[in-house]
C-alpha cells in the first residue's frame, strides 16, 4: 500500500477516535445541566445532541480549517520534511483521544481543546524543537484555566441570585415567573443567537458585521420571548405535583427554556469543536495528497460527516460518566439552576468572542455550575468532586504532550 493511503487511513481512524472522545467528554459536559436538572432524560439528551451536534458539525463545521489548532506551532519549519508533521498530527490525534478516553471513563470533564493543544505542543517541542512552539500562545490558553470558570461562575451566581430574589422567594412565584421569565428568555435567545453567529456561522462564510450580528440577535430574541410569554401564560398550576415538589410549576417553565438552550448550544458546539478532531485529520490528508504544508486545509464533506458521527457515538456510548459528574455530583441542579448555568456559559462565550479572552467551553460550563451552587452556599457543593476536576484540568496538557511524544517516536519508527 502506498504511504499516502496509510497516512490517510490512520488519520481517519484516529480522527473518528478523537471525535468519539469529544462526544464522550465535551458534549456530555454540555448536556449535563439539562440531564442533571431532569429537563431532559439521558435518551432525549442523546437524541437532541445527535441531531444538533451533527448538523452543527456538518453544516457549519467549516469548509476550511487551520492546519495547526490555535497557531501554537510554526509549521513552516517543517517545509523540507512534511512527513514529520504527518507523524506529529497522527500522534497528537491518538494521544488526545486516549487522554479523553481515560478522562471520560473516570467522569472528568476536561477540555478537548487543551487535550489536542497539549498533544501538538508535545510532539512539536520534541519533533521540531522548542523554538517551534509559540509559548506565548500556550500561556494564554493556560490562562483560560482560571479565566473561564471564574467569569462563568460569577455570572451564574448573579443570574441565579436574581432568579431567587425575583421569583423563588416571592409569595406567588408562578405569577412572578410569568412576569420575569420572558425577560430571561430574551437574554437567553439573544446570547445563544450571538454564540451561534460568532462561533458557528462564521465557519460557513456568513460573516456579519458585529453591529448586524447584535441587531439580528435582538430581533430573534424579541420573537422568541414573545412566543415564550404566550406559552408560559398557558401553563396551569398542578397542586398535586406542588405537594410533592415545591416550585414544580415554576420549574416546568424553566425546563422548556432549557430544551431550547440545549439545542442551540449543541449546534454551536458541533460547529466549533469538531475542528479539534478534523483539523489535524485535514492536515494529514492535505499533506498526503499534495506533499506540501499549507496554513489552511480544505475539508472534504466525508471528513465532516465522520467527525459528526464520531461525536454522536461518543456521547451515546460513554457520555453518561461525565454527565453524572457535572449534572449531579458537583451540586444538585433543577431546571432554574441549570438554566442559570447555561445562560452564564453562553454569556461568557459571547464576552470571550468579543474581547479575545481565551476560554474553554468545558471550564466555562463547570464554572457556571459552581457559581449556581455557590449562590446556595458552599455546603451545596461537593468540594471533593471539584478538587478532582481541577486536578484533571491541570494534568490535561502535560498528559496530552507526553502521550504525543511517545506515539510520535513509535510512528516515526514504523511508518514509511
Amino acid at each position: 500500500m502506498e504511504a499516502q493511503l496509510v497516512y490517510i487511513a490512520l488519520a481517519a481512524v484516529f480522527g473518528i477516535f478523537m471525535a468519539w472522545g469529544i462526544g464522550a467528554n465535551d458534549v456530555a459536559n454540555a448536556m449535563a445541566t439539562s440531564v442533571g436538572s431532569k429537563a431532559l432524560t439521558i435518551k432525549q439528551a442523546i437524541l437532541v445532541a445527535a441531531i444538533f451536534e451533527f448538523l452543527g458539525a456538518v453544516l457549519a463545521g467549516g469548509a476550511v480549517t487551520s492546519t495547526i489548532r490555535k497557531g501554537i506551532v510554526d509549521a513552516s519549519l517543517l517545509n523540507e520534511t512534511p512527513e514529520l508533521l504527518v507523524y506529529g498530527m497522527l500522534a497528537s490525534l491518538l494521544a488526545a483521544a486516549i487522554w479523553l478516553l481515560i478522562a471520560s471513563r473516570n467522569g472528568w470533564p476536561v477540555s478537548t481543546t487543551h487535550s489536542i493543544v497539549g498533544a501538538i505542543v508535545g510532539f512539536a517541542a520534541v519533533g521540531i524543537g522548542m523554538d517551534a512552539v509559540q509559548w506565548g500562545k500556550v500561556g494564554t490558553i493556560v490562562m483560560s484555566w482560571v479565566v473561564s470558570p471564574v467569569t462563568a461562575g460569577f455570572i451564574a451566581y448573579l443570574i441565579f441570585g436574581s432568579v431567587q430574589r425575583l421569583i423563588l422567594t416571592q409569595p406567588d412565584p408562578l405569577e412572578k415567573a410569568r412576569r420575569y421569565v420572558p425577560v430571561y428568555i430574551f437574554f437567553a435567545a439573544f446570547t445563544i443567537t450571538l454564540v451561534t453567529i460568532l462561533k458557528g456561522l462564521t465557519h460557513v462564510g456568513l460573516e456579519l458585521k458585529m453591529s448586524h450580528s447584535y441587531m439580528l440577535a435582538v430581533a430573534i430574541a424579541i420573537v422568541v420571548a414573545a412566543i415564550g410569554k404566550v406559552a408560559i401564560a398557558r401553563i396551569e398550576p398542578d397542586p398535586k405535583a406542588e405537594k410533592k415538589q415545591h416550585f414544580h410549576t415554576v420549574e416546568r417553565v424553566f425546563a422548556i427554556l432549557m430544551v431550547v438552550t440545549a439545542c442551540s448550544m449543541a449546534f454551536a458546539h458541533g460547529s466549533n469543536d469538531v475542528a479539534n478532531a478534523i483539523g489535524p485529520l485535514a492536515a494529514v490528508i492535505s499533506i498526503a495528497q499534495s506533499g506540501v504544508i499549507g496554513a489552511k486545509s480544505s475539508i472534504p464533506l466525508w471528513v465532516l460527516v465522520l467527525g459528526g458521527a464520531g461525536i454522536v457515538i461518543g456521547l451515546a456510548t460513554y457520555g453518561r460518566h461525565v454527565i453524572a459528574t457535572v449534572g449531579e455530583k458537583i451540586t444538585q441542579l433543577t431546571p432554574s439552576r441549570g438554566f442559570a448555568a447555561e445562560l452564564a456559559a453562553a454569556t461568557t462565550i459571547v464576552i470571550a468572542s468579543g474581547t479575545g479572552i481565551p476560554i474553554s467551553t468545558t471550564h466555562t460550563l463547570v464554572g457556571a455550575v459552581l457559581g449556581v451552587g455557590l449562590a446556595r452556599g458552599i455546603d451545596a457543593i461537593d468540594l471533593r468532586v471539584v478538587g478532582r476536576i481541577f486536578v484533571s484540568w491541570a494534568v490535561t496538557i502535560p498528559a496530552g504532550a507526553l502521550l504525543a511524544i511517545l506515539f510520535f517516536y513509535i510512528l516515526k519508527a514504523v511508518l514509511p
